[in-house]
C-alpha cells in the first residue's frame, strides 16, 4: 500500500503537469487544414463580392434602351 506522502507526490506531480501521457491536448487552436479551409472559404466569398461588384458595375441599366 502506497504512503500519504507518496500520494502527496504525486499530486504535486499532476499540478506541475496537468496533461497525463492519455490526457489530448486542448484543441484550442484551430488545426492547419481547418485554418486553411477558412482562408479558402473567406478568399471564395470575397472574390465572388467581387465579381457580383462588377458584374453590376458593367451590367447595362435599361434606361437608354433605343
Amino acid at each position: 500500500m502506497k504512503s500519504a506522502s507518496t500520494f502527496a507526490k504525486q499530486g504535486a506531480q499532476d499540478e506541475k503537469n496537468p496533461m497525463s501521457s492519455t490526457e489530448k491536448p486542448d484543441n484550442s487552436k484551430p488545426s492547419r487544414e481547418e485554418r486553411l479551409a477558412a482562408k479558402l472559404r473567406e478568399n471564395l466569398r470575397r472574390r465572388k463580392a467581387q465579381s457580383r461588384a462588377m458584374e453590376d458595375a458593367h451590367a447595362p441599366t435599361g434606361d437608354s434602351q433605343a
